[in-house]
């Protein structure tokens, strides 16, 4: 191996590592939404206690738009590597808050005020973590492997879904029902909190990518406001390409421990089991399929995985809500997780090369932020349709939906570019001609 290799390795593990924390933390919530519900919403109603604490996680997404446009601009006009430092010191904080908050039955209303400012912290930083470790390592590849290098980006989550679940997992199985209920679902957050300083001193080296340093022109921020306005069509088609990430990805990870057990009544030792296998899909299967974009281009795939999630996503959870069992579940998790993944091993590098240069940051932050105030509910909406319907497979509708958001983004996306190429090739000519 080159040291030119070893050097690319290094720069993905310390950019995707700050990533990696930001989404255990998220996680946390979701693998603990059942626990958490009892220490900070205890009511009466299971599916009322639920649908809050899902609320109360939702709610970090509302501000994701916000640190996009913010923090995104930030980013876009000082640089990279200052950004990426910036989000994570933010996550921390809501990291904090939300690992040390005292139960409901200590402090009373202030504790689930609390947690909810945890999440808003949390939220507003993620706004721009994802672009911003996106575009990264888009900027910091070699050519002709822009997708394998920014699939990165999601494939670091999936170690945090992987290393989440297995600590719910292995605080099951050593503590009691009461023990986990009153103490232990704390122990991951507490470890979040102490991996911080090890995360930031390591963000802290990394380097500005050349693609930045190369530029001439540094917009300030009130031209990348006015640029954002004026694309607003690409983001927007962006938003609905993202509308499909976001969706399925909640709904085999954050949603999978409580579906399996809440709705399915499996063990909650399977319904971790098979998240931990859908981390080690997703793992697997991003950056092989952000390899083929590579290959054969982003269009064929997105509009291909759309498709098998929009044709088959609610007759998977038919089947197995009809007669649950864990190899069920297993095989239709495993399922929807090769749609999400294909799909979005090649989403992410297609949004970071539709954006506009000078607003690559922001304008993917945004585009992603939007859409994650419609996937980043998908916990509440999935326990609203169950409730509501009687049918413990409506996620699949919530799922297909979003599938037909993501066709029509990408469809819509690719000639927006189409004609907007047409149009500089026809500019050209002209000049030429005169």
């Amino acid at each position: 191996m080159t040291t030119s290799e070893q050097s690319k390795i290094g720069m993905v593990l310390r950019v995707t590592s700050g990533n990696f924390l930001e989404m255990f933390d998220f996680f946390l919530s979701g693998v603990f939404a059942s626990y958490i519900a009892k220490a900070f919403f205890p009511l009466e109603n299971q599916y009322a206690s639920l649908l809050l604490t899902f609320v109360a996680f939702g709610a970090g997404f509302l501000m994701r738009p916000l640190g996009a446009i913010f923090l995104g601009a930030y980013v876009d006009r000082i640089g990279r590597r200052k950004g990426l430092i910036v989000t994570l010191s933010i996550m921390a904080c809501g990291t904090v808050l939300i690992a040390f908050v005292p139960s409901y039955a200590t402090i009373g209303i202030a504790a689930p005020l609390l947690v909810l400012a945890g999440r808003l912290l949390q939220g507003f930083s993620a706004g721009v973590e994802l672009g911003g470790v996106s575009v990264y390592l888009s900027e910091m590849a070699t050519p002709g492997h822009k997708g394998f290098y920014a699939s990165w980006q999601s494939a670091s989550q999936q170690v945090a879904i992987i290393v989440s679940a297995a600590f719910g997992f292995a605080l099951t199985a050593l503590l009691s029902p009461q023990q986990v209920d009153d103490w232990g679902w704390r122990i991951p957050f507490f470890v979040g909190c102490m991996i911080v300083p090890f995360v930031f001193f390591i963000r802290r080296s990394l380097q500005e990518t050349d693609e930045f340093l190369a530029r001439k022109h540094h917009p300030t921020v009130g031209q990348i406001y006015r640029s954002i306005l004026a694309n607003w069509a690409i983001v927007l088609c962006g938003m609905m390409m993202v509308i499909m990430t976001t969706v399925s990805f909640y709904l085999i990870t954050v949603y999978t421990p409580t579906f399996g057990k809440s709705v399915l009544k499996l063990s909650a030792t399977d319904s971790l089991l098979v998240t931990i296998c859908v981390g080690i899909s997703n793992f697997f299967w991003l950056p092989v399929m952000g390899a083929w974009s590579d290959k054969i281009g982003r269009k064929p795939i997105l509009v291909g995985f759309s498709l098998l999630g929009l044709v088959s996503a609610y007759p998977a959870l038919s089947w197995l809500a009809a007669e649950p069992t864990f190899a069920k579940m297993l095989a239709v998790e495993l399922w929807l997780s090769f749609i999400y993944a294909s799909y979005n091993g090649a989403m992410i590098v297609a949004l970071t090369e539709v954006m506009p240069v000078g607003v690559r940051t922001s304008g993917f932050s945004l585009a992603y932020s939007l859409a994650t105030t419609f996937g980043g509910f998908t916990a509440a909406i999935c326990t609203w349709l169950i409730a509501t319907t009687g049918d413990n497979a409506a996620p699949g509708w919530w799922m297909s939906a979003a599938a037909a958001c993501g066709l029509v983004g990408t469809l819509l996306v690719y000639r927006t570019q189409a004609v907007a190429t047409a149009s500089e090739v026809s500019a050209s000519l002209n000049t030429v001609g005169t």
